[in-house]
């Protein structure tokens, strides 16, 4: 009883045992094991999870564990590549509307007239667009043209779908826009657009030329025996308004990033510009967009932010500190290596989110944010599993060719070495050996 007060009755409960930080760290290191291996592996049967949904579960088991609160899973997400993933998709999604890669791919087919020559346009295609979008959404919009093109001329399809998922994957590394590691690199780096390409540029075009070589000589009894067919019918039509909206909008949004601008709003800015001057059904245009991707790389921010609160990364990079070692150049060469062995165990984005704590303990972190950003890209060929833009390819074609692991990896392996030693010659040129 409360003096001068009614009574208070407190009922006494068992208190609930918060979880301690040790057992935090275990539950985390657990969810993110199974949450990688649902990611990187095929689906399970008694689990049948696609990539989107299986972060979402680790994210979800995160919470439920006590291992993050709810605020701090929201603070978890990074906003900023999402939003330059959005904006970029809507960008492309116009392109798409306007009938741009059908007209493109129908003008490529007439205009070549070898299949050598062919595979060049593809590879050049495929990697500026790629530099310009993002390498995933090329590949998946470009990947149904393609097998329509070569079916209609009468190509064999496996070494135009290699070409189109290396080049895809070694162009997008030219900018900050090109593939979704390469964002992250942005955001955590805060490298200048212009400066970021200046740099990778050279790296990409080199890369692109020894890809053209190796699938020109790999195949080359192929490409020997096959002719070109030019379909009868009428060509693809080009919706010249859209698309000429689309290069303007395109273009003012690429000098926004060369100005210094917010990569994320300058892109969001370009498609929503897009959405109220083209004068289509936005739903139409929303539909296109890969939610599924968006949904994906917002959990998958949360679950290795749970991991990296454990501290285990930092336990890993003291031992290994040393190895790297202590001038520019072996730093750059070891980083290298150990990104793309890093990028196709545990995926580029997942690697690139753990790894990128480590940079600014480097001595020229700037030039080690480029090495991880050309090696996590670069390796993405190096299997088929590698990169999503690599799966995108070859299951988007399954009904019409089967490319196994081993064939593709033939191809992929001198790709990768090749290009990465190509291109980190070109980064660190200007450093002391």
């Amino acid at each position: 009883m409360v003096p001068g007060g009614r009574g208070i009755v407190r009922c006494a409960g068992p208190a609930v045992e918060p979880v301690s930080a040790e057992v935090k760290e275990y539950l985390a290191i657990a969810i993110f094991a199974l949450t990688y291996l649902l990611i990187s592996g095929r689906r399970l049967k008694i689990l049948p999870l696609n990539r989107p949904a299986s972060a979402l579960l680790g994210t979800v088991l995160m919470v439920v564990a006590g291992v993050l609160t709810p605020e701090e899973v929201y603070r978890a997400v990074d906003y900023d590549t999402l939003v330059l993933l959005l904006g970029m998709m809507l960008i492309s999604s116009y392109l798409f509307l306007a009938g741009f890669f059908d007209w493109a791919a129908d003008r490529v087919l007439t205009i070549a007239r070898t299949p050598q020559r062919m595979l060049l346009y593809l590879i050049v295609a495929s990697g500026v667009l790629s530099a310009l979008l993002v390498n995933d959404t090329v590949c998946l919009m470009l990947t149904p043209l393609v097998v329509a093109v070569m079916v209609r001329g009468g190509l064999p399809l496996p070494p135009y779908l290699l070409a189109l998922a290396m080049s895809a994957n070694i162009g997008s590394a030219a900018t900050l826009v090109g593939n979704p590691q390469n964002m992250i690199i942005g955001g955590l780096s805060g490298i200048p657009f212009a400066r970021f390409s200046m740099a990778m540029l050279p790296a990409a075009a080199v890369g692109l030329a020894i890809e053209y070589a190796v699938l020109r000589i790999g195949f080359h009894r192929v490409l020997r025996a096959a002719r070109i067919q030019i379909p009868a019918g009428p060509a693809p039509q080009l919706d010249r308004r859209l698309f000429g909206l689309c290069c303007l909008v395109l273009g003012c949004t690429f000098a926004g990033f060369l100005a210094g601008l917010n990569l994320a709003w300058t892109a969001l800015a370009g498609g929503a510009l897009i959405m109220v001057l083209a004068r289509r059904d936005t739903h139409e245009v929303l539909k296109l967009v890969d939610w599924h991707l968006l949904v994906f790389f917002a959990a998958l921010f949360v679950v290795v932010e749970a991991l990296n609160a454990t501290g285990l990364p930092d336990q890993i990079y003291g031992p290994v500190r040393g190895l790297f070692g202590h001038t520019p150049a072996a730093q750059g060469w070891n980083l290298a290596w150990f990104s793309a062995l890093g990028s196709n165990i545990f995926s580029n984005v997942p690697f690139v989110l753990v790894a990128g704590k480590w940079i600014p303990n480097f001595v020229e972190p700037e030039r080690m944010w480029q090495v991880m950003a050309l090696a996590t890209t670069f390796a993405g060929n190096l299997t088929i599993l590698g990169s999503v833009a690599n799966i995108i390819v070859v299951e988007s074609a399954r009904k019409h060719v089967e490319v196994g692991f081993w064939d593709y990896a033939k191809f992929g392996l001198p790709v990768t070495v090749l290009t990465l030693v190509a291109g980190m010659l070109i980064l660190l040129g200007s450093t002391d050996v």
